[in-house]
C-alpha cells in the first residue's frame, strides 16, 4: 500500500458548484475519492481546504497559506510515497494582486516542504482549471474580476515550466476539465471523475509508483 497526499484548495475538497453555504460533494465523487477506488493498491490523503492558497494569507479566513502548513502536514502523514500538488486558484483574486509569475514563486515554495519529505519525481504538480470568463459576477464570486480569469489561464505555462526545471511530473488539469458554467470556479460531478482518469494515466510517470 503506498501513501500518496493529495494537498489543494476546493478543488481538492470537493465543493459543490454555486453551493451557498459550502457542501461537499460525497467521498466517491470527490477527484480523490474516484482516485482511491481506481487504484484500490493507494491510500489518498485528502488535504484540501477552502479558500487555500500558495503563500497568501487571508485576512478573513486564516489558515489559508498552503507552505505554511505544508510543514505539519507532511510531519504527521509521514512517510509518504508521493504527493499530488494543485494550488493557485485562489492566488488569483483581486485582493491578493498577483500575476501568474508571483504565484508560480508561491508553489515552488510549497515545492520547497515537499522536497524535504519526497523526491521530486514523486510529486505530481497540477496547475488548477481555468477560471470562467463570468467567476467576478455578484451572483458568483465577486472576490475575483477580470484579471484573475487571465491569471489563471497563464498558470498552465508557468507551472510546466517549474516542473521541468525542479524534475517533478506536471499534468493541467485545465487540459481535461472546465469549471462548471454554475460558479465558473470549480469542477462538477463529472469533472471529478475526467480529473480523477487523468492523474492516474499521469501517475505512472512517479519514480516510485512505475510498476
Amino acid at each position: 500500500m503506498r501513501t500518496i497526499l493529495a494537498f489543494g484548495d476546493s478543488n481538492t475538497w470537493g465543493l459543490v458548484p454555486g453551493s451557498m453555504p459550502e457542501r461537499r460533494y460525497p467521498q466517491d465523487v470527490r477527484w480523490t475519492g474516484v482516485l482511491q477506488s481506481l487504484s484500490p493498491d493507494l491510500r489518498i490523503i485528502e488535504e484540501g481546504l477552502c479558500g487555500r492558497t500558495t503563500v497568501f494569507e487571508d485576512a478573513f479566513r486564516p489558515g489559508r497559506n498552503g507552505a505554511a502548513a505544508l510543514p505539519f502536514i507532511l510531519e504527521s502523514q509521514s512517510p509518504l510515497d508521493g504527493a499530488i500538488l494543485m494550488l493557485g486558484t485562489n492566488d488569483c483574486k483581486s485582493v491578493y494582486r498577483s500575476s501568474a509569475y508571483t504565484i508560480g514563486k508561491g508553489i515552488e515554495r510549497c515545492l520547497d516542504e515537499l522536497e524535504k519529505f519526497l523526491l521530486p519525481p514523486q510529486i505530481l504538480l497540477v496547475s488548477p482549471i481555468h477560471l470562467g470568463e463570468h467567476v467576478y459576477l455578484p451572483s458568483k464570486d465577486p472576490e475575483f474580476d477580470r484579471r484573475s480569469v487571465e491569471v489563471s489561464r497563464e498558470l498552465r505555462e508557468v507551472y510546466q515550466r517549474i516542473a521541468q526545471r525542479r524534475g517533478s511530473a506536471f499534468v493541467a488539469a485545465s487540459d481535461f476539465v472546465q469549471a462548471s458554467e454554475v460558479d465558473d470556479e470549480h469542477m462538477d460531478e463529472a469533472g471529478h471523475y475526467v480529473f480523477a482518469k487523468a492523474v492516474l494515466e499521469k501517475m505512472g510517470t512517479y519514480a516510485v509508483l512505475k510498476k
